[in-house]
């Protein structure tokens, strides 16, 4: 690939940029612990082992304002800004300096994942003073035999991890939806918990918002209070919200979806109108099914995107790649649709509603696709016994945590940018082994753009070296922790029973409003309802 150059901006210029009103995707090339670490409170993480597999997943308009930015040592950010270019993004620059230029500039870094989403939480509670409740307190209501439920406003698969006993799953955006189901008298009180305290203040404070006549809580600190407060958590729990949802509950909630549009000014669109923004080159348009997966599985819109409501709130950065942009959301009931946008207005974003939802007829555009090399495959069997007769540079691209777990004897753990950096290290065939193949295709192009042509891939990486038998080791310190550049260990260690790293994360979340200055709070469009 020839060199194509990037323009750039200082410190100054970009936080201008940032909030001066205007669409910008600011893109975090570091892996997931760097970013983790230390970043821009809107940075949108884009890992530069994934870039082109990603990129057009977020960035879907080629004229759209681009901020790279990462360290100021690496040619990294200058490498995903060429491919950009080359992909036909036309206004593209860099930060100069890097994430340590912005620092010295005097403005905010901010450490942790799902940031905006989660200061958003804490604004909330602030703004909004969403009633709470602490472990003991729902002890002593358990106790006193008081009419009460806990509903975990998280995914599933979180929930069923580890949860508050007797708690029912219901992510957040199925709360208005179903909550007439989970708690049909109005005299139940509903106490809404997650792992820490975002989800927990946002799914009480929605269904505050559609007006349900019950008392609602958070619980405090979510299922990581209620251990530190060394109360034992439930583990493989199956309860789940009601899947059946009765008309009779539907008006009401439908017209409280309407009247809380009205107040925030969010509106419905047509289908011809969706039409129209997706063609608009001056403007990014994204259109999301917030519904279940099972139910976006059975009829969903050809070429729509499913973001489950709940995280796509806690989330944002995950699915819109594009600060200010069109968000257009669907359902299929005239409520959960509308509640997600309730809260992406307040994170910033122009949302609306499909007043058509799933029965629009929209005839979606075709995504921007990068089709990487496809380099030589090599079986299972085939290496296995080639491994007998000669040498090779095994090159283990898998996540780390997973390498540590199980990897092949003499396999490096590696990443795409240590793969460019070691190249000359490498003088034996060279075999790429993960089980994502897009990542390994990646690779294996860059390799090849460095004169490598004896790059094979592992056919279906270390599933199929372990589903056929053949010998792994295990190194749970290999790599070190800080060589884990693709694995932020505050997430993980608060999902244990690390008592510490509870208390550390819970300490960050609330913090997050002080660090915010006067202008990144005032991205925060939080209202009292």
């Amino acid at each position: 690939m020839a060199a194509v150059s990037a323009t750039s901006v200082g410190p100054v210029e970009l936080k201008k940029m940032l909030h001066d009103g205007a669409e910008i995707a600011l893109l975090d090339v570091r892996e997931a612990a760097q970013f983790g670490e230390s970043h821009l409170l809107f940075a949108t993480p884009m890992p530069y082992s994934r870039f082109e597999l990603d990129v057009h997943k977020l960035l879907h308009r080629k004229s759209a304002r681009i901020v790279l930015c990462g360290d100021d040592f690496s040619d990294t950010v200058h490498s995903a800004a060429s491919t950009l270019l080359h992909l036909g993004y036309s206004h593209v620059a860099v930060l100069r300096g890097g994430i340590r230029a912005w620092s010295a500039a005097g403005y905010n870094l901010f450490r942790g994942v799902n940031v905006p989403g989660k200061a958003m939480g804490e604004l909330v509670e602030l703004v909004c003073h969403t009633p709470r409740i602490t472990a003991r307190e729902m002890v002593s209501m358990q106790e006193e035999g008081q009419n009460f439920i806990v509903v975990d406003g998280r995914p599933f698969s979180e929930y069923n991890r580890m949860n508050i006993p007797g708690s029912i799953c219901c992510p957040n955006a199925e709360l208005p939806y179903r909550i007439a189901a989970i708690a049909p008298s109005p005299n139940t009180k509903i106490i809404v918990n997650c792992a820490g305290r975002t989800r927990s203040i946002i799914g009480a404070q929605t269904l505050i918002n559609f007006n349900i006549p019950n008392p609602v809580m958070a619980l405090e600190n979510g299922t990581q209070g209620w251990y530190l407060e060394n109360l034992k958590l439930e583990k493989q729990a199956t309860r789940r919200y009601p899947e059946r949802v009765e008309n009779t509950s539907m008006p009401a909630a439908r017209q409280a979806a309407k009247r809380l549009m009205n107040r925030l000014g969010i509106s419905t669109i047509l289908t011809a109108q969706l039409t129209a923004w997706l063609e608009d080159p001056t403007r990014t348009t994204y259109l999301f099914d917030v519904r279940t997966a099972e139910e976006f599985s059975k009829d969903a819109i050809p070429g729509t995107v499913n973001a489950p409501g709940g995280q796509l709130i806690q989330a944002t950065e995950e699915w819109v790649g594009v600060r200010h942009a069109r968000v257009v959301l669907i359902d299929n009931d005239g409520i959960r649709a509308p509640m997600v946008a309730s809260w992406l207005v307040q994170l910033g974003y122009d949302a609306s509603v499909l007043s058509e939802g799933i029965n629009s007829k929209l005839r979606l555009p075709n995504a921007l696709i990068v089709n990487p090399v496809n380099p030589p495959h090599v079986s299972a069997s085939a290496l296995n016994d080639a491994m007998g007769l000669r040498r090779f540079s095994l090159i283990d691209l898998n996540y780390s945590m997973n390498y540590r777990r199980a990897h092949i004897v003499g396999a490096i753990w590696s990443t795409r940018v240590k793969v460019k950096n070691d190249i000359h290290k490498l003088d034996d065939p060279i075999v790429l082994i993960c089980n994502d193949i897009g990542v390994a295709q990646l690779v294996a192009a860059d390799l090849q753009n460095n004169g490598r042509s004896d790059v094979q891939v592992l056919a279906g990486g270390m599933s199929a070296w372990t589903a056929a038998g053949f010998a792994t080791v295990a190194s749970p310190d290999q790599p070190m922790d800080d060589e884990c550049i693709d694995h932020l260990f505050l997430v993980r260690d608060r999902n244990t029973d690390h008592r510490a790293a509870m208390q550390q994360y819970l300490a960050w979340e609330t913090g997050l409003v002080l660090q915010l200055d006067e202008q990144e709070r005032a991205e925060f469009r939080v209202t009292a309802i």
